[in-house]
């Protein structure tokens, strides 16, 4: 039962693809196409997600970087009004030995002391909102803010002064309990021959100074940024929300940096002031991250869907059209019977191929005896195309050249009408000769100024032609029609659709063994797609004669120069859009004759 089963399953599987090649093609092509695409997508796409984690990364640790920078400039800032307080002549008077002031002496003391933290509280901005000044050895606080001016006198230490003796600290940074826009910066007043605390200076300030500098954090997009002092409180929350416990135990042990810390749900970034004991931290959740990637990701998955889709139709319609040929020849195939019988190869192949190895076998000694006579018709057949192609002369310009003379024949001189017939009758005559042969270059050069000699008289002083002959170089013998065809292009796709004067260069450069013609128009030129096709043209067509498209003259001239001295010689093309095309001829500087 079971062998029964697996024979079935190989008759409707495998035998169909052992019999039919196209199958097998298009499964194979199919397979290749879509394992690469589906492994370059699925690369883009991790890709694409790591390099969006990589760019919140570099750029959150510069933000916060140079955001710290700030911050420390800031507070640089508010502790200089400190700083220049405590060098005050005022203070440092205040501070000695007061045992022998009188109690005027006392007062004006005091009053030198108040006048000079109001001006701290109003030299230091909009944003502070109060400055207190205590001295430990007199038990006096001074204190200036928008609602109170008081000078106190305390029976013990206010709990700020204890909280630097206890801590140890010159400077602290705390919160208002009663106020969260409100922050409080201490500094303590030592002694300098010792570093005793004599008592503090503290400013009151708003927390909103610090608002547009950590907006630099955020960048349109709000995550919690926090301010937590070294004890690991918090200080500021400017944005975001409170942070859950497991992240707050990780971000209160932070210091240093600029750095940053990944847990399994989001980045920490952190920098430390180094001014004040407090560390800036900015959260980013992995949430944020991925739904950033996910759009790319999306994109990503959309184009591989689609390159994976067009992969398999192009695979399948190259798979067929590959297959095609050569099921029709296998098809053809059997019908053919040749009387002479050969021994029948031994191949068991039973696709088509096989089929094809034993027809194929039989047709082998017929093709061999076709084989010459089949390239000499090809070659005469390219010859006559050529004979064709060199003796054709635009009939638009012979009818407008008939015009011409036959409305000279009314306005102009008998003189100049018959110049005009000598130079048409001329080019007839040279075009109309044998064609295959090849010319000089003074020929050439006869034949072309026979035709720009009508094209000046059509178009006057619209037009300008310069042509700079080489005596020396005029027995160096080349195809005939090759420089004429390429004038005649300058009109034709350069000059007649350019508004203004028309001008046309042709200038010769040669040496012992080559020769270059330069033929140059201020045309319309080419744009760069233009002149790349054409420019594939030139290198496709090395041995064959275009008879259809645009260009086909300059195609045609460049392979029969190729066909006549080798590769390494032909017509080289440079175009500029709106400013005009040139055409270069390279040939090999010969001046003995030869044929095509």
């Amino acid at each position: 039962m079971f062998r029964q089963r697996l024979q079935r399953m190989n008759q409707l599987l495998i035998f169909p693809l052992k019999r039919s090649i196209r199958t097998r093609l298009i499964i194979t092509m199919i397979t290749i196409v879509i394992l690469p695409t589906v492994a370059v997508t699925l690369l883009a796409t991790d890709n694409s997600r790591q390099a969006m984690e990589d760019e919140v990364i570099n750029t959150n640790l510069s933000n916060i970087k140079w955001t710290g920078i700030y911050l420390d400039q800031q507070f640089d800032q508010l502790n200089s009004h400190i700083y220049s307080t405590l060098i005050h002549p005022d203070i440092t008077a205040f501070l000695a030995d007061s045992e022998e002031e009188s109690l005027s002496e006392q007062y004006d003391n005091q009053r030198k002391i108040s006048n000079l933290i109001t001006n701290v509280f109003y030299s230091a901005g909009n944003y502070m909102v109060g400055v207190d000044l205590y001295v430990e050895d007199r038990k006096k606080l001074f204190r200036y803010n928008s609602y109170e001016t008081s000078v106190n006198t305390l029976t013990e230490s206010p709990e700020l002064f204890d909280l630097l003796v206890a801590q140890k600290k010159d400077m602290i940074l705390k919160p208002f309990a009663d106020d969260s826009s409100k922050f409080r910066m201490i500094r303590s007043i030592n002694r300098f021959e010792n570093r005793e605390k004599q008592g503090y200076i503290s400013l009151d300030v708003r927390w909103s100074i610090l608002d547009q500098t950590l907006e630099l954090l955020n960048q349109g997009v709000e995550h919690p940024i926090l301010l937590v002092s070294g004890d690991g409180k918090l200080l500021y929350q400017p944005t975001g929300e409170a942070l859950p416990d497991h992240l707050w135990n990780r971000v209160v042990q932070l210091s240093g940096g600029p750095a940053y810390i990944e847990t399994e749900d989001a980045f920490i970034f952190y920098n430390s002031n180094r001014l004040i004991d407090f560390t800036m931290i900015k959260v980013i959740p992995k949430s944020f991250v991925n739904q950033s990637a996910m759009k790319t990701m999306k994109y990503g998955l959309i184009v591989g869907l689609i390159s994976v889709t067009l992969s398999i139709i192009i695979a399948g319609f190259l798979g067929w059209q590959i297959s095609k040929p050569i099921v029709q020849l296998a098809h053809s195939m059997r019908g053919l019977n040749f009387m002479k019988k050969l021994e029948a190869p031994t191949s068991k192949r039973i696709d088509e191929i096989g089929l094809l190895e034993v027809k194929l076998h039989n047709m082998q000694t017929r093709i061999q005896e076709h084989i010459l006579t089949e390239f000499q018709m090809e070659l005469d057949k390219k010859n006559a195309e050529l004979r064709a192609l060199q003796a054709q002369i635009n009939p638009h310009f012979i009818q407008n050249t008939m015009q011409m003379i036959g409305s000279m024949i009314y306005t102009n001189s008998a003189e100049e009408s018959y110049h005009m017939i000598r130079s048409l009758s001329d080019m007839f005559r040279y075009v109309l000769r044998e064609p295959d042969e090849l010319a000089t270059l003074d020929a050439e050069l006869k034949h072309l100024k026979n035709y720009v000699s009508i094209q000046e008289q059509r178009f006057g002083k619209r037009l300008e032609i310069i042509i700079a002959t080489d005596d020396r170089a005029g027995s160096i013998r080349l195809p005939k029609l090759t420089l004429q065809p390429i004038v005649e292009n300058a009109f034709i796709h350069g000059l007649e659709k350019k508004q203004g004067k028309w001008r046309i260069n042709l200038s010769i450069d040669h040496n012992d063994t080559m020769l270059k013609i330069c033929i140059r128009d201020n045309g319309v030129g080419m744009n760069l797609d233009q002149l790349a096709q054409l420019r594939t043209r030139l290198q496709l067509n090395n041995h064959g004669i275009w008879t259809s498209g645009k260009h086909i003259g300059l195609v045609n001239i460049a392979s029969r120069i190729q066909m006549t001295f080798g590769s390494n010689y032909g017509i080289k093309v440079s175009s500029t859009e709106h400013e005009g095309t040139e055409v270069v001829i390279i040939i090999p500087a010969e001046r003995k004759e030869r044929s095509l």
